[in-house]
């Protein structure tokens, strides 16, 4: 049996079934039954988008653990394919909020859009990982490689061209871009049609147990920044406050278990990332899913709080996007912030 099937097939079949049944849900109701919480107060109605990916860990954790019920609200769940089709559901007044990169509220705010970001979510974690048997042992050493990576215009592929291959003393154009979503990037790299990928979790740790791929470069070690975000429109947020604030709670929830109890985490959001019988096939046999993701969440820091340093490094890409041509105006960080309800949490 081919390395392809016997590592990857299986593992193609579980991202198939996954996006087959995230697309059936998408757009449709997705509603956490129930009333009360939040002291008694009556529950809320609230809609929120999400990617379905592992940086959006607290928006879906929440939402499957309960934790959006206990503090009042009735949450409908929205995905979306990308960060700028949900930014621009939140713009044109179809969702109350979402979990995205920061870059997204940055390029839609330069063109006049009312957008606040509220809240953290996580940190960027961005790694380069090649073959195990692969001669590349530094990002230098990318030069006239093929390089799998995220669509143009996307965070990954601000950081990626702004700082690692900068740091690097490369751009892209001393490499070969394929621009793929990070599931096929890891199926690129196993079938040897690209010699590295740029991926996030969990598509990282997927790729070193299936086939046996090594990091040999994470950025949030390097470089650590804040990728994903919590966003609103300045409009949801004037008629609403309380209703954020519930949902910023929920949120808080779930990263305190994110960072506390990985293992129910886990439990909680394998079925999102590993389809079929929630295994990975590997070399060595099947391994349990919910062990992966596990580690997946270790490997990641989530944060619900949006820091001094933080903020003078959003204000870094934002000027490093106006000097790739990715925004239109140069625009001021703290002017699209709104951390009201990070300060009260200080407070109390």
């Amino acid at each position: 049996m081919s390395l392809w099937n016997r590592m990857f097939k299986p593992l193609a079949g579980a991202i198939a079934l996954t996006l087959a049944l995230s697309l059936t849900a998408c757009g449709g109701k997705d509603a956490a039954s129930g009333a009360g919480g939040a002291g008694g107060k009556e529950a809320k109605q609230m809609t929120i988008g999400y990617l379905n990916v592992m940086d959006d860990s607290q928006a879906l954790l929440a939402y499957d653990a309960g934790l959006y019920e206990k503090n009042g609200l009735k949450v409908e769940m929205k995905e979306f394919a990308s960060g700028t089709d949900l930014i621009k559901a939140i713009v044109n007044g179809q969702l109350d909020a979402g979990v995205l990169g920061f870059t997204n509220a940055l390029s839609w705010a330069a063109k006049g859009a009312d957008l606040k970001v509220v809240g953290g979510a996580q940190m960027g974690y961005h790694s380069i990982i090649v073959p195990k048997n692969s001669s590349i042992k530094k990002v230098e050493d990318l030069k006239g490689k093929r390089l799998a990576s995220q669509k143009q215009g996307s965070t990954a592929d601000v950081v990626l061209n702004g700082v690692t291959l900068a740091n690097a003393g490369l751009t892209n154009k001393d490499l070969n871009m394929v621009y793929v979503e990070p599931a096929a990037a890891i199926q690129a790299l196993a079938a040897g049609t690209v010699d590295a990928a740029f991926v996030f979790e969990p598509f990282d740790h997927i790729a070193r147990a299936a086939s046996g791929a090594k990091s040999i470069y994470e950025i949030g070690k390097v470089w650590p920044f804040p990728c994903m975000v919590v966003i609103t429109s300045g409009d949801v947020l004037k008629k609403d406050r309380d209703g954020i604030n519930r949902m910023l709670d929920a949120q808080k929830a779930a990263i305190d278990m994110l960072q506390k109890d990985p293992d129910k985490a886990a439990q909680y959001l394998t079925k999102r990332f590993i389809g079929g019988d929630g295994t990975v096939d590997t070399p060595n046999g099947k391994v349990q899913g919910a062990n992966i993701i596990k580690e997946a969440i270790q490997a990641q820091t989530f944060n619900y709080d949006i820091t001094p340093d933080q903020i003078k490094r959003m204000q870094e890409i934002a000027d490093i996007m106006v000097k790739q041509g990715a925004m239109e105006k140069p625009i001021k960080v703290e002017d699209i912030l709104d951390l009201t309800w990070q300060n009260q949490q200080k407070k109390s």
